[in-house]
């Protein structure tokens, strides 16, 4: 039963499989091509679908007078329960665009009963597919019945859309009563650099949608219970953590805290991705060897992750963030999109062996600079980071940030964990289990330690490397201390 669609229908989902890749790859092809959830909408509630109106405390109470302030499409819907347990395989999240993400032992919580409302703020772009909109700048906003008085905002890691936390944050956060909100970042998929006029645009955009959405959340939450939230917390993974590190540097006074793991750091000079990321590239050509990359700052106990690393991640993600801050080095490669086809979309492309960014012109500083951090937090900060990280080696990225929020004299809002064997995403850990622990769980560990911490005033462990256990349950526990 659908209590409130204030805005025009669209058609149902036509859910897609999965290439026969491994997990992790198929996750990222499906969140580069948008293939899935091409034409679904949030259509029929959930068992347990109540009344759309009365008291501020009932199931789905004032669904019909909520409104997101600013988007210019809504639809809501009265869900018995608003985690992925009851979702999956429904037009109210996306199972593909999650996976990989998270161990396949990970527990999740379930039973949440609330609100949905899917939507989209004005955008000129048409990468995000999903519910058959063609429209970018998408977001979803859930909102338990039983609120704890939070609000927990995030983005989408790496080129995925909005539903691609749903499984590592929503379901966790929404068990303990707070409200969530999570948005695409204003374009998706492999060929995101496309958006924009000038170099660096598209990932400028991904921080105004994130400081949009936390606001519009805030009045929506307003709206749902009769007042603002006392507390709002950012977290995010990889693109996300970057996310919440600019958040908190930019706009603190959104946010009493944030949880960022593994962020990527984006500094105009490097370290970067696009200073980490060439020699890997010359590795796929030949041009370079394993000593080279171990210069270039990775692990040398991630050698075992480098071929799988080589096929997936490397090249493709080198040859999309220079096309995005640096089109003018090879206007051909990728050109207007990264391709079309799986082999066009992982192809590398050779000129990226030898780029260099300390070379480049000014303009390409001026793009990067226009999206860098700084080290300037104004509120708590938790980082996590796995030693193991073959995407972003630990040395050139969170090592060098917690430098940055010390030269800065934010040492005292900050707090940096390295997770022992973590890397990129824990979907590897079914692959090595014995090599590999997830970071999910010290993930959740961080998001309490943060909520204590800012609440209560008990300060988190001091920084400190999180050793893997001998023993135990390593997917679903992770002590701090």
């Amino acid at each position: 039963m659908r209590l409130s669609r204030p805005h025009r229908s669209s058609r149902r989902s036509r859910l897609l499989h999965s290439p026969r890749r491994t997990p992790v790859l198929a996750a990222l092809l499906l969140a580069l091509t948008g293939t899935f959830l091409a034409d679904a909408r949030p259509a029929e509630a959930g068992a347990g679908a109540g009344a759309g109106s009365g008291p501020a405390h009932g199931h789905c109470a004032r669904q019909d007078r909520l409104r997101i302030v600013g988007a210019d499409h809504q639809e809501s819907a009265c869900l018995g329960d608003l985690t992925t347990a009851a979702l999956a395989g429904t037009p109210h999240t996306d199972m593909a665009d999650q996976a990989g993400l998270a161990a396949s032992g990970t527990r999740n919580p379930s039973g949440v009963p609330g609100i949905q409302i899917d939507g989209y703020f004005p955008d000129d772009s048409r990468l995000n597919a999903t519910h058959g909109w063609r429209h970018d700048a998408q977001f979803v906003i859930r909102l338990p019945d039983r609120w704890n008085g939070g609000l927990v905002v995030t983005g989408a890691p790496g080129t995925r859309r909005q539903y691609a936390t749903d499984a590592l944050i929503s379901d966790h956060v929404l068990a303990q009563g707070y409200a969530y909100a999570s948005t695409d970042k204003g374009n998706t998929g492999a060929d995101f650099f496309t958006d924009g006029r000038r170099p660096g645009d598209a990932v400028a955009e991904w921080n105004r949608r994130v400081t949009e959405l936390t606001r519009a959340a805030k009045h929506t939450v307003r709206q749902r219970y009769g007042h603002g939230p006392a507390r709002t917390y950012m977290t995010g993974i990889s693109n996300g953590g970057y996310l919440t590190r600019w958040q908190l540097e930019n706009h603190a006074e959104l946010y009493d805290g944030g949880v960022d793991w593994e962020g990527v750091l984006w500094t105009s000079r490097g370290p970067n991705p696009l200073t980490s990321l060439p020699v890997t590239v010359a590795r796929t050509l030949g041009r370079a060897d394993d000593d080279d990359l171990l210069a270039a700052g990775f692990a040398p106990g991630s050698r075992f992750l480098w071929p799988y690393h080589e096929q997936v991640y490397w090249g493709l993600t080198q040859k999309i963030f220079r096309a995005e801050f640096d089109p003018s080095y090879d206007p051909g490669c990728p050109g207007a999109s990264a391709g079309s086809t799986p082999e066009q979309i992982f192809a590398v492309c050779a000129s990226d062996a030898a780029y260099d960014l300390a070379s480049r012109p000014a303009s390409v500083r001026q793009a990067l600079a226009e999206v860098a951090l700084t080290g300037r937090i104004g509120k708590p900060l938790i980082t996590l980071h796995g030693d193991l990280d073959t995407l972003l080696p630990i040395r050139q990225d969170s090592d060098v940030y917690a430098r940055m929020i010390d030269g800065r004299g934010r040492s005292a809002l900050h707090r940096y964990y390295t997770i022992e064997d973590g890397t990129h995403t824990d979907g590897l850990y079914d692959r090595y289990p014995d090599l590999l622990r997830p970071i999910l769980p010290c993930h959740r560990s961080a998001f309490a330690a943060l909520t204590t911490w800012v609440e209560d005033g008990v300060a988190p462990p001091s920084n400190r490397t999180i050793r893997r256990p001998v023993g135990g349950d390593v997917v679903n526990s992770c002590s701090l201390n």
